[in-house]
């Protein structure tokens, strides 16, 4: 039912490794450290890592094959314009150290000394319509995404962009932490000004250059919609005229921005974030014209860092690597290179990995998988004692309305368009973002192409996407610790099986349940279900929101809502599939000393196995929408009945949470 062997009776493995076991713990007590700490204690954090765990693995080992292919692809002789030329030129140069230090800040030479000339707001701005040509978006940024009122339209979308530490509460907190880190991003910045030349350009101390450049991101940061209301898809979405942007934000010349960007055209766009376009209207007008220069410039060299020389690399790494992730030392050149590689020419790199790492059968039997939890999904929606019926049809429509897309791209993108030269690593980087942002901007007032994909096949990495109500799972996470082709079915309903469930639950958690089957901003819902699904929400934010991640800091359960309801839904859901597939007799009895629900638990908490740094852990917990990796199972299997009854968790174990404050939603 679901692999080619589940249908056989050849012998299988039961897909658990006792080696990742430690026995010493009991998992009614810390079900992570049970599954996992054998794991952790065998694959210790790599210098390189802020985060590793077997996630991270299966992406370098992925990175390894990669890597494989393109080095093929670079010791042979490719026919001059080729695809395989394109990527072989791309990595060669990349890889060529010697040439790299040698040219120093030259690349970027030109775009500082015309940032250090410009005169006058005209100026300005025709420079920031520049770097936006060239993928560096300060101040705003310009995309096409669907219209959430017509979702099979793309419109123009006006985004919150331009403050380079990631989040806005590392300009804002006042913390200890938050003070150091923004003393050491002015350092490195500092030294980034030194290592340009911009300093000298414009005759200024770069620590007064530093220095401004913070002040203004501040100013910015302090206009940024925050992370927990960017989780509202309703407060990102102001579908304005032109002429009505051009009233909140006077001071920039839109009509010139348009045109310079081929889109005379466009007469409304989506204002995501229009409080904060308010906030650039202010700074464009109060800010000292050497200030808004010096951050103009600081975007061009943040964008080049990674494709300078080694001392630009390392100050960036210093800060970006080492304060806000705790790394040890930077990532080893080939890693660089491939990954930008595979960055620039995904699809095309992502062909010939599909062509030799995945097999045609892999993707028939995801999509069996996918059928089957699917029909869990329906069934358990139909069985909600919470929903009425009204609301159930229009889950169910859109349950039923599910785009699948496994593996790879039915059709692949084609790159004749992108130039890659032997000049400079930079200039083939932003030749790359030139030809992204073209493709992306032709896109505006057309229809939206179902077709295309969110992620490379290469990606460990899985998605779904509300507008187009499509699940994605590329070739590169087809593989253990999610999926293992020769192991019984419990690991891949506990591994693979909760990833599909969990993408599938995304349709119907806090952000896409706002979204009908057509992918449109609309609400479904009556309005006595709409309340009870945020009560039952609510009992996830309350739980997570009181586990303590490090010392004195929680966890953000309204932040990460979305994903701890997905990981809820993908447990229930897929492990109901196991007990369909269990009585179907699809499903071998206890091996190596586990039933089947154990192995199914085993290899769900398998995939979260990890190391992680301190720093790593606060990082995440300001900047990311998922639950740590421990918390991804320690925090969601209490939650979950069948698990409690498989490990005999009691009253007073440290997994147990009684029913009736279990989280009850999918």
């Amino acid at each position: 039912m679901l692999l080619a062997n589940a249908c056989t009776n050849q012998p299988k493995v039961s897909g658990v490794e006792l080696s990742n076991i430690d026995a010493t713990a009991n998992p009614a007590d810390d079900f992570y450290q049970y599954a996992c700490g054998g794991w952790m204690a065998n694959n210790p954090l790599k210098p390189e890592y802020a985060r590793y765990g077997s996630f991270d693995k299966l992406a370098e080992d992925n990175v390894k094959q990669v890597n494989g292919l393109i080095t093929g692809l670079a010791a042979a002789k490719n026919e001059p314009g080729s695809v395989a030329d394109k990527i072989a030129t791309f990595y060669n140069v990349g890889m060529d150290s010697v040439a790299l230090n040698q040219q120093g800040a030259e690349p970027i030479k030109e775009f500082l000394q015309n940032i250090a000339a410009l005169n006058g707001k005209s100026d300005i701005e025709a420079q920031i319509l520049f770097l936006h040509k060239k993928g560096v978006h300060p101040f705003f940024g310009l995309f096409s995404e669907a219209d959430f009122t017509n979702s099979s339209m793309n419109i123009g979308w006006l985004y919150q962009t331009g403050i380079s530490m990631g989040d806005r509460d590392y300009y804002l907190d006042q913390d200890a932490r938050s003070k150091e880190i923004r003393e050491k991003y002015v350092l490195m910045l500092t030294n980034l000004f030194r290592l340009s030349g911009y300093d000298k350009l414009v005759n200024e101390k770069p620590e007064a250059l530093a220095k401004n450049v913070l002040a203004l991101e501040t100013r910015l940061a302090k206009g940024f919609m925050s992370r927990h209301d960017l989780r509202d898809p309703y407060k990102s979405f102001h579908k304005k005229s032109v002429s009505e942007l051009a009233a909140l934000i006077p001071g920039f010349d839109f009509n010139a921005y348009f045109a310079g960007l081929n889109l005379t055209a466009l007469d409304s766009l989506n204002v995501a974030q229009p409080e904060y376009i308010k906030t650039v209207n202010d700074v464009l007008k109060t800010a000292k014209p050497g200030d808004i220069k010096a951050y103009l410039a600081w975007n061009a060299i943040h964008a080049a860092t990674s494709y300078l020389s080694d001392d630009f690399v390392t100050e960036s790494f210093n800060f970006y690597g080492r304060v806000l992730s705790g790394r040890e030392q930077q990532q080893p050149r080939w890693k660089r290179v491939v990954n930008n590689v595979s960055s620039a020419l995904g699809e095309a790199v992502g062909q010939i990995y599909v062509a030799k790492y995945f097999p045609a059968a892999a993707k028939e039997n995801m999509l069996h998988l996918v059928s089957n939890l699917q029909t869990v999904l329906g069934e358990r929606i139909q069985s909600a004692e919470w929903m009425d019926g009204a609301t159930k049809a229009k889950a169910m429509d859109k349950l039923h309305a599910f785009r699948v897309k496994i593996g790879y791209p039915d059709k692949w993108k084609d790159y004749s368009k992108l130039e890659v030269k032997t000049d400079s690593y930079f200039a083939n980087a932003i030749r790359s973002n030139e030809f992204d942002v073209q493709e992306d901007l032709a896109k505006i007032n057309k229809p939206k192409d179902v077709t295309e994909w969110g992620m490379t096949p290469q990606t460990v990495n899985a998605y779904y996407n509300p507008t187009t109500n499509e699940i994605c799972f590329p070739a590169g996470i087809l593989q253990p610790p999610f999926y293992f082709a020769d192991a019984d079915n419990a690991v891949n309903y506990g591994a693979i099986g909760v990833v599909i469930g969990h993408e599938m639950t995304h349709g119907f958690d806090d952000q896409g349940r706002q979204y009908d089957q057509e992918g449109n901003l609309k609400d479904w819902w009556t309005p006595s279900d709409a309340e009870k699904f945020k009560a039952r929400a609510q009992v996830l934010v309350d739980y997570f929101n009181n586990i303590e991640v490090a010392a004195g800091v929680k966890a953000d359960g309204s932040f990460t809502l979305g994903e701890n309801i997905a990981d809820n839904g993908g447990v229930q859901i897929s492990y109901q599939a196991l007990q369909k597939a269990r009585a179907a007799g699809e499903i071998q009895g206890e091996m190596d000393g586990f039933t089947p629900e154990q192995r199914f638990f085993l290899a769900y908490a398998g995939v979260w196995a990890g190391n992680i740094r301190e720093q790593e852990i606060l990082r995440r917990t300001k900047e990311d929408p998922h639950s740590l990796g421990k918390w991804r199972v320690n925090g969601t299997l209490p939650h979950i009945q069948a698990f409690i009854e498989t490990f005999n968790v009691q009253p007073g174990n440290g997994m147990y949470l009684a029913p009736d404050k279990q989280a009850h939603i999918w």
